[in-house]
């Protein structure tokens, strides 16, 4: 005589179903939130002559669930055949106005329609995996841009690369009172209407230092998640000269978005030994009598020019703060 199942292994079967059913659909609501997320932004690769990576790179970003039409290739004037390559894979590819790669990102800005963009570089350095996650924390901390800090992979960054990007990274923390860990890194997503209003001033590499720069000193949120970096596939663009460029960018940079720092320093520069060279002056004049009268003029001229350019200083940095109530003001009434 047969007997049916007992009411345990009944109880078993419909667990067991009702977990496969309830895990369809967590990976379906995921799948769906994933999705939304990702027509949130457009992503941005610059290229010139990278037609071994971008093969590779446009793979990435096209499993990772990207639309197609939201990738957009920028073509510097390649001629090794990346735009054939690009357009193979039925994306967006726009031929870029202007020379380097903030002209590509210029450029590539008035065709987004999306409330984000990514920029990420067509050298296959920087893995697309992590496009979901930075989309992911620039909606969840309504940041204005997410930096992917560099965690370099064996054989992707040799050491006066390395030495050169912490040192740059740390200029920029000086000059702008920021603590970012790595403000040249080349895979970034930031808000589309945060950086309309920014000025193109400077150019080529330098463009990352720029929309920082940009967002930190107009009151916008920088956020930063750790990324893995992979050794390039191609030739190497940037070079020693580019560091030295991008520096002296640095340096420009501060006189539109932190003037109050240059005034500051001009006028310690002046204000320090109009001091010293009064305070010559007068201990001669106290103790020995002895009159100094071109130098204690020159003296009197360097403190009074210091203190101006301190009063200055000031004043822009009263300026700044007025200027980013306003903005937040601004932003305040545009959300409600």
């Amino acid at each position: 005589m047969l007997l049916g199942p007992g009411p345990n292994y009944v109880f078993l079967t419909v667990t067991l179903k009702l977990c496969v059913v309830l895990k369809l659909i967590n990976c379906t609501m995921v799948n769906d939130t994933n999705d939304k997320l990702l027509d949130m932004v457009t992503v941005i690769i610059p290229t010139r002559d990278e037609v071994k990576g971008i093969g590779l790179v446009l793979n990435e970003a096209i499993s990772v669930g990207v639309p197609k039409n939201r990738i957009f290739v920028v073509d510097g004037g390649s001629k090794d055949g990346t735009v054939d390559v690009a357009m193979k894979y039925g994306v967006k590819v726009i031929l870029q106005v202007g020379e380097g790669k903030a002209a590509a990102i210029w450029t590539a800005l008035k065709y987004v329609d999306t409330p984000y963009m990514l920029i990420m570089d067509g050298d296959y350095s920087y893995p697309a995996k992590y496009i979901p996650t930075m989309v992911e924390e620039v909606t969840t901390t309504r940041a204005d841009e997410v930096i992917g800090v560099r965690i370099p992979l064996p054989g992707s960054q040799g050491f006066i690369y390395r030495l050169g990007n912490k040192l740059l990274t740390w200029i920029f923390n000086l000059l702008f009172d920021t603590r970012l860990h790595d403000v040249l890194s080349g895979m970034y997503i930031v808000r589309v209407d945060s950086l309309r209003d920014a000025v193109a001033d400077v150019g080529g590499f330098s463009i990352e230092a720029h929309i920082a720069a940009h967002m930190i000193s107009t009151g916008r949120v920088v956020r930063e998640i750790p990324i893995e970096y992979r050794p390039r596939i191609g030739e190497k663009k940037l070079g020693v000269r580019d560091g030295l460029r991008i520096f002296s960018d640095m340096v420009r940079l501060t006189t539109r978005y932190n003037p109050m720092l240059i005034l500051f320093l001009i006028g310690a520069i002046l204000l320090i030994p109009g001091l010293a060279l009064g305070t010559y002056v007068g201990y001669w004049y106290v103790f020995y009598g002895i009159k100094y009268y071109l130098k204690g003029l020159v003296a009197i001229m360097l403190t009074l020019i210091g203190l101006q350019f301190l009063g200055m200083a000031a004043m822009a940095i009263y300026i700044k703060r007025m200027e980013y109530r306003l903005r937040k003001a601004i932003e305040s009434l545009h959300r409600d």
